[in-house]
């Protein structure tokens, strides 16, 4: 099993089941301290580290098609290769991967299986979309409480995911006349910085103080959900956004922009693609009834708990990883012994 990205964000749930259900080995490079050394030594002991790992494993399971399977595609072919790709991963590291030597690659969305067909057609035939998924009995839906037009965002503070412009629209939503606050959770990326101190110059330019609040990173998302009445995805680019899932699974009320792929998520209803479509989506919303707020808020639970269970797509990755590990299936059945060039 290897991770890579740092990231355990969407993993940790897999990676326990794959622990229940096979020998698991995580890897998990040796790092010495030697001075001027240590990072030619380092590297050696990563390099060293994985090849062992791949040569005594029957299947690797990589989580982000990035930096580690780029490295790792370059061996020696020695075991099956199984890997979840989620989004950037297509355009920063895709073309840097041997495709040849991967056996099973699982795209997130139907949107981006095409993407990557489209830019790998020889490997699409190895392509199987398995939706995330979350925690059904950490997100409930317990009912929500009194509407206080609070919108919300759970994300990193970078710009693909359109804070600013959020910041902009809940200005005009209250030149309006609408008393909506914008809550955002999460934190500035660290390869963003000046993006993030835009957005806070931005609150006070617009004496926004007190109406936006930077929540920064959230340790338990469920109880912060349960603070939000209206949960906005205003990316331009997204693989299948977990925290819009679980938002719907806790009963917030979700809209998002027209992303690739959000139209396997949300109904149409819920989508837009100008602002100005999704400040009457919302300004729309605030004026219902409260039974039809608790209509939508349900039927949007029940999408969730229908497409995005946490345990489906934990069983459908274990199968996946199943059937890769049977050297009689199918898709097993190629020469193995081929030596790929690179790095070995």
């Amino acid at each position: 099993m290897l991770v890579g990205e740092n990231n355990w964000l969407f993993v940790k749930p897999i990676y326990d089941d794959l622990v229940a259900h096979f020998h698991t080995t995580l890897f998990q490079p040796k790092r010495y301290r030697l001075g001027i050394g240590s990072s030619r030594v380092n590297r050696w002991a990563h390099h060293r580290g994985l090849r062992a790992l791949m040569g005594s494993s029957d299947v690797c399971f990589f989580e982000w098609a990035s930096e580690l399977l780029a490295e790792a595609s370059r061996l020696p072919k020695c075991c099956r290769i199984v890997v979840r790709l989620h989004s950037f991963e297509l355009y920063t590291w895709a073309s840097q991967i041997n495709w040849k030597v991967v056996d099973k690659i699982i795209l997130v969305s139907r949107a981006m299986q095409r993407a990557f067909s489209e830019l790998y057609p020889e490997h699409a035939h190895k392509t199987v979309v398995i939706n995330n998924g979350v925690s059904l009995k950490r997100f409930e839906y317990t009912g929500r409480r009194e509407f206080a037009f609070r919108l919300g965002m759970l994300c990193n503070l970078v710009a693909v995911k359109r804070v600013y412009e959020m910041i902009l629209l809940l200005s005009r939503i209250r030149e309006a006349g609408h008393n909506a606050t914008l809550r955002i959770g999460g934190k500035p990326d660290s390869g963003e910085l000046r993006y993030a101190a835009a957005l806070y110059r931005l609150v006070k330019e617009l004496r926004l103080q007190g109406r936006v609040e930077f929540d920064g990173y959230i340790a338990d998302t469920s109880l912060w959900l349960q603070n939000v009445d209206i949960f906005v995805s205003h990316s331009y680019w997204e693989g299948q956004q977990v925290a819009l899932l679980e938002a719907m699974a806790s009963g917030c009320y979700c809209v998002a922009h027209c992303w690739a792929g959000a139209e396997e998520v949300l109904p149409e209803a819920n989508l837009y693609v100008q602002e100005a479509e999704l400040e009457e989506k919302v300004i729309q919303y605030s004026r219902m009834a409260v039974a039809q707020r608790k209509v939508q808020q349900k039927e949007l639970r029940l999408l969730a708990v229908s497409r995005f269970d946490i345990e489906q797509t934990k069983a459908a990755i274990r199968q996946i990883i199943k059937e890769v590990g049977d050297w009689g299936h199918p898709s097993c059945r190629e020469v193995t012994s081929e030596l790929v060039q690179g790095v070995g």
